[in-house]
Formats: C-alpha cells, sequence, structure tokens
C-alpha cells in the first residue's frame, strides 16, 4: 500500500507533515539513494528505503507525548544554532532528558511557557495545520497603559504584513505604572505575531508566556520541566491512536 512520502516522515517521528515538506523542497531527502524533491510523491514502505541526511526512517511503534515549560533564552529547535544561542537540545541534556521526540510549532527565542514534544507527525500535523484552528493562550505584558479606545481597537483586530489578525478572546488582567498584562487566545501561528499585533498598536511586548494549547494547560509545570501527557489530555487535542500504558508512566519528569 503507497502512502505520501510526507505523511510516512512523520509516521517515523522525525519531524511533522510540513517540517517534512520543507526537507523534500531542500533536497534532503532520498527514495532507495536517489534525492527526491517532488511533493506529493507516494513510496510503498515494504519496498522503498526513506533517508533523511543519512539516517534510514522506519515507523515508529510507541507514540510519546510531553508538554515542557520553555524557558525564555532557547530556540525552538533541535540541534545546534549557526549563531551560538541554546536550542532545545541544550536544555534537554541540562536536564537530562533523552527522548527521541521534536517540539509541535514553535515559541520565540524571548518568549517562554507551553510547549508540546512527540514523535507523531501525525498529532503534529494536527495541532500545527491552520485547518484544525486549535486555539493558544498567552499571557502578554505590555510597555505602556493600554486605554479603552485602544483596546476596543485590539478586539476587532489589525492588518499586519501577511494576515489579518482578530483574537479569539483577549482582555486585560491588570495595569502596572508602566505596563499592561493581558490574556490573548489566538488560532493563528505565524512567526512572532503576537509581538507584531501589539507593536501595530504602539505597545511592545516586554514578556510573553503561552500557558495553553487547546485544552492542555500548562499548570504547575515548571519552567525547564518536561511533563508526559496523560491519555485524556491527549485526547482533548486529536483523535490520536496510542497504546495503552500503566496509569504511573503519566507522571513522569524532568527538570534541571
Amino acid at each position: 500500500m503507497e502512502i505520501r512520502l510526507n505523511k510516512y516522515i512523520a509516521q517515523s517521528g522525525y519531524c511533522s507533515r510540513r517540517k517534512a515538506d520543507e526537507l523534500i523542497k531542500q533536497g534532503k531527502v532520498k527514495i532507495n539513494g536517489q534525492i527526491v524533491k517532488e511533493l506529493g510523491i507516494k513510496i510503498n514502505p515494504k519496498r522503498d528505503k526513506v533517508e533523511i541526511e543519512g539516517k534510514i526512517l522506519k515507523p515508529q511503534e510507541e507514540k510519546k507525548y510531553y508538554k515542557l515549560y520553555k524557558p525564555r533564552g532557547y530556540l525552538t529547535a533541535l540541534g545546534k544554532d549557526k549563531f551560538g544561542r541554546k536550542t532545545l537540545s541544550d536544555l534537554f541534556r541540562e536536564i537530562n532528558f533523552k527522548e527521541n521526540v521534536f517540539p509541535v510549532g514553535r515559541l520565540d527565542y524571548d518568549s517562554e511557557g507551553l510547549l508540546l514534544l512527540t514523535n507523531d507527525g501525525e498529532f503534529a500535523y494536527k495541532l500545527m495545520h491552520p485547518k484544525f484552528k486549535v486555539p493558544k493562550t498567552y499571557i502578554v505584558e505590555v510597555q505602556g497603559r493600554v486605554n479603552a479606545k485602544t483596546f476596543n481597537k485590539m478586539e476587532k483586530g489589525t492588518k499586519l504584513e501577511d494576515v489579518f489578525l482578530k483574537p479569539d478572546s483577549i482582555k486585560i488582567i491588570r495595569k502596572t505604572s508602566n505596563s499592561t498584562i493581558f490574556e490573548i487566545t489566538i488560532h493563528s501561528g505565524q512567526k512572532r505575531i503576537l509581538r507584531r499585533f501589539f507593536k501595530k498598536f504602539g505597545f511592545p511586548v516586554k514578556r510573553l508566556k503561552r500557558i495553553r494549547v487547546g485544552k492542555i494547560n500548562l499548570g504547575n509545570v515548571r519552567e525547564g520541566e518536561v511533563v508526559e501527557l496523560g491519555r485524556d489530555e491527549i485526547k482533548t487535542l486529536a483523535a490520536t491512536n496510542f497504546p495503552d500504558r500503566s496509569p504511573g508512566q503519566y507522571h513522569r519528569r524532568w527538570r534541571a
């Protein structure tokens, strides 16, 4: 039975389908020793050998799902950064987290909070693709005090360079002498979109923390800590098939 190449790569746990398409276009994927750059190509998993940068891919048998409190000062990427900035690989070494997983989506280098990790590419696809409209909630502190007139404009949304952003919900939690703190929910995933949104109104972001993806809350996870998701949490995000496990396995934690 043939399946699309990007879907096979996702099922192997190497990355999401979207990332797989990027790797294909970059010429980093081979089928039976030959580089392929055609999106939408299909393979026979029983007959064809797929490799990415020398690594032969095999479908993952056990799917794994975690939530991480990503601290500020880490790139949402694996491996080394060419500019010497810390990545998730550095964080995993610091907390002795050795699972073979990748991040679902991203958080900016200067942002913090909830980041989901998995080796399930199909699961990641359902969370990241815009057509599924998975909401994400953030606590955002901006510089300056936002008045009622500007807040009303924020509620209605604004045109950015690449998209019109209207928050699913937005409210002011409190104000300090020189800042305003919001809780805002969106389902858009463009790069640095909330920072660009608030800057458009003249309020640069001082701090940005994601606290929820779908119905998964950051909860009491500590900064720099990884916690394995439980069955009910996974089911709230996507209809995913995963093996039975004992309840105790859902409470493992990794932290410095």
